[in-house]
Parts: C-alpha cells; structure tokens; sequence
C-alpha cells in the first residue's frame, strides 16, 4: 500500500530548517552535545547547561561535568562510553546528577559515534531532564510496593524482594534471617474498640518494628496483623537471635488510643536463610505457630 499524490496536492518536504528542529527539540527538553575525542572539547545547546545548573560563561573541563555525576550512574556511563568508542555505536541510559548548588536531578542521556577512517573522532547526541518523569515514577512505585497503613513494604514487595529470588543469587546471599510476627488477640481489639483502633496499633506496630531494627533489609506487612522482617547476612546467627529476643518486649507496650491505652501482644518465629526462600519462608511460619502455642509474646526458632 502506498499514497497517491496528483498536481493538487503538495509532496512532504525534508526539513532543513535548524532553527525550527532546535525548537522542536526544546518543546520536549531535548538538548544537544558532542565531544571531540582527541581534545575532549565539549559543545552543548543552552538546555544542557541547564540540565547541569551551569552557566554558559563558567569555564569548565569534560572531566568537571563527569564529576557532577553520582558515583553509580558516573560507573556506568563512562563503561557505555568505553564500549561505544571501541565499537563505534551508541548508547542510551537514565543518569543522575548533583548539580553544584547539591540538587539532584535525572537526565536521559543518549550517544552515538562519528567515525572516520575507521576510528571514533567524536561522540554527539541529545540529553534530557526527566526529573519529574522519576519523580512520577518513584511515587507510582512508592504507592504500588508499600502498605497504605504502615508505609512499610506490602506482600507483593516481599514476594519480589525474598520470595521470587533464585537460590545462589546475591541479593539472596545478603540476607541472615527472616523473621514473621503475628498480633496475639488482634480480632479481640477489632470487636472491643472497633477496626479504627484495630488499625491504630497495626500502624503503631509497624512503626516499633522500624524503629526497633534499622538495618534490616526489608519489613513488610504481609497479611492483616502479620508482618515479615528480613535480616542482613552481615550479623552473626546468634546476634541477630539475642537482639530479637531483646527487643520483643518493646514492641507490645500498649498502643494509646483516643484516651485508652490497648494492650497488644506478639508471636514470633525466626528462621536462618540456607535453603531456598520458599524453605525458609515454611520454616519461619511454622516457628511462628509454635510461638502462637506457647503463649504470648513468645519467640520461637526455626530447627
């Protein structure tokens, strides 16, 4: 299938015209560069200072604007450089930068080689500011990973974070131990003062729970009263046990509410990693039953 054209109608015409491409590109915060390889001379369109918080009379060299770079975008930009100047292709990714006043932004970088003779003369392309695109992005992540009531992680974070991982993975390597927690008696509240109260403590618990162990990996709410902890392969077994164990009771003083003081109670079942995590998941819930059976505000490990 093609388009038909006659003497009445006007041909599509090429557009030459650079002012209008450069306004064009700016109405989507699109903004050029390029750097001469053998000098490192950089040029940029005026959206580029911008992006860098720059202004177009600073003199400034190519290695002053790698440094503006955060340590772990700057790795991978200057290994998708390497790789584009060997190979004469191009590269594309989403970096963030501090600019010199020390505010963060994100820039969508993308490069392409200008090779003659058969050598990398130099490297040009486009970048744009996608700050607020991230900024979207991360809270649209932020409402979809995390529980509405206590702000912690919500099962589906868990499943990804611990569940779904394959076993040899690093990030499964990092994690010691998973620990559950169930609120004792959690209907009982619902039925005395109401599911508001209920919801108070549930909230007031999660809040312990982050206070009580800052360097855990993850905490998550996982069921209604339920709650699931994974904790760093960094501490020793016997550590992270005894500082539980330590902290048990202050995570169940009463929850005030509305002038009434509710009293709460906990089981726990803690389980070391070893197995996969589906293993250690069974083996910690099952620790956790035997706390249920053995009374309240009881911690009970894994065999």
């Amino acid at each position: 299938m093609y388009l038909q054209t006659d003497r009445h109608r006007s041909a599509i015409r090429p557009l030459t015209d650079g002012r209008l491409v450069s306004q064009a590109a700016a109405l989507v915060g699109l903004s050029a560069w390029s750097c001469d390889l053998a000098t490192e001379q950089l040029e940029w369109s005026d959206g580029v200072f911008d992006i860098f918080g720059l202004p177009q009379d600073t003199h400034f060299e190519r290695r002053d604007t790698v440094a503006l770079y955060c340590e772990e975008s700057r790795d991978i930009m200057l290994r998708l450089r390497a790789q584009a100047i060997e190979a004469g292709s191009g590269f594309s990714m989403e970096a963030q930068i501090r600019q010199p006043g020390g505010e963060l932004r994100w820039l969508r970088l993308a490069a392409n080689t200008c090779v003659e003779n058969g050598r990398a003369v130099q490297l040009y392309g486009m970048k744009q500011d996608i700050t607020l695109e991230r900024l979207r992005w991360d809270e649209l992540r932020r409402l979809a990973e995390n529980d509405p009531l206590t702000g912690l992680g919500n099962r589906a974070r868990f499943q990804s974070e611990f569940l779904d991982l394959p076993a040899g993975s690093e990030r499964l390597a990092r994690i010691g131990a998973l620990a559950v927690f169930d609120l004792n008696g959690f209907k009982g509240i619902n039925d005395r003062w109401g599911h508001a109260a209920g919801d108070a403590c549930i909230a007031r618990f999660g809040e312990r729970l982050a206070s009580a162990f800052p360097a855990a990996r993850l905490i998550a709410r996982i069921g209604g009263d339920e709650f699931a902890m994974l904790l760093p392969s960094s501490v020793p077994a016997p550590a992270l046990e005894a500082g539980l164990r330590r902290r048990l009771n202050g995570l169940v003083t009463r929850v005030e509410w509305r002038g009434t003081l509710i009293p709460i109670g906990v089981s726990a079942g803690l389980a070391f990693a070893g197995g996969t995590p589906e293993e250690t998941f069974a083996a910690a819930d099952a620790a956790l039953y035997a706390a249920k059976r053995s009374g309240r505000n009881v911690l009970r490990v894994a065999a």
